[in-house]
């Protein structure tokens, strides 16, 4: 990664600020957290494809926001697979950005995202199973709540990315 510039740093402020914002505002918060989880938020991962310094902002705002949750447990394991999943999802799937699926509509590199990125959530769903919930059921919940705000996501991203240069 390049060293990062001023403007660099408050861009990865301003993005994990909103971050935060689309995730612990009411009444966003309420689905936001535990075993049925909807972020809005999750749609910015796909920023991360036009400059790798969003992985950052991606990171540090799902930490910040999981302070809201209901452990510093959450702090970790969200943010290192944040950190992580983000992170090999542009590098598995950065190839596709040019290409385009399902008659157009979806970007293909953010298309196979979405699905990986939802597979991920296994991550929580271990992690809520030591709170007591069922493993399945919240693999299964929270991988359908992450699958449709990312394909949701990665289509207004999309739009935005072709009328504004992200990769700044």
């Amino acid at each position: 990664m390049k060293i990062l510039s001023v403007r660099d740093y408050a861009h990865i402020a301003l993005v994990a600020a909103l971050y935060i914002v689309l995730t612990i505002t009411p009444p966003l918060n309420a689905l936001s957290y535990g075993m049925y989880q909807f972020r809005v938020s999750e749609m910015m991962n796909f920023l991360a494809f036009y400059n790798p310094k969003y992985i950052i902002s991606l990171t540090l705002g799902c930490m910040l926001a999981n302070l809201y949750s209901f452990t510093l447990v959450d702090v970790a394991v969200g943010g290192g697979s944040t950190l992580v999943f983000v992170t090999l999802g542009v590098v598995l799937f950065d190839r596709y950005k040019k290409e385009y699926v399902l008659g157009g509509v979806f970007n293909k590199a953010f298309f196979y995202f979405s699905f990986f990125f939802a597979a991920s959530m296994i991550t929580i769903a271990v992690e809520l199973t030591f709170f007591g919930a069922p493993f399945w059921l919240s693999w299964l919940t929270t991988a359908v709540g992450e699958l449709v705000s990312l394909l949701v996501g990665s289509v207004i991203i999309d739009k935005v990315g072709q009328h504004i240069d992200l990769s700044r």
